[in-house]
């Protein structure tokens, strides 16, 4: 599935992943290949997601961490859009 990050000052990650995690504001949830679409407000707390060939661009790699195979980034709140295997985040 393809997962975009959008922030105020820039789309800071575009890549194709296997799984994402994110703190939805009733609980942190895992959406998979072909997930049934959702739109979910999200709480502050951590986007975990993981998959091969991960790209992140140089200019963005400061902020996220890894921990094991996952990648991390850390949000304040946001919005989150599945439809079609593409995850949009619009984050805080």
């Amino acid at each position: 599935m393809l997962l975009e990050i959008i922030t105020p000052e820039a789309i800071i990650l575009s890549t194709e992943i296997a799984q994402v995690s994110v703190p939805g504001v009733n609980g942190s949830f895992q959406m998979l290949d072909n997930h049934a679409a959702v739109v979910s407000l999200l709480a502050a707390g951590e986007v975990r997601f993981a998959g091969n060939n991960i790209t992140i661009s140089e200019d963005f790699a400061a902020k996220f961490t890894q921990d094991g195979k996952d990648y991390v980034f850390t949000i304040n709140g946001g919005t989150l859009e599945m439809n079609n295997n593409k995850a949009i985040l619009l984050a805080d």
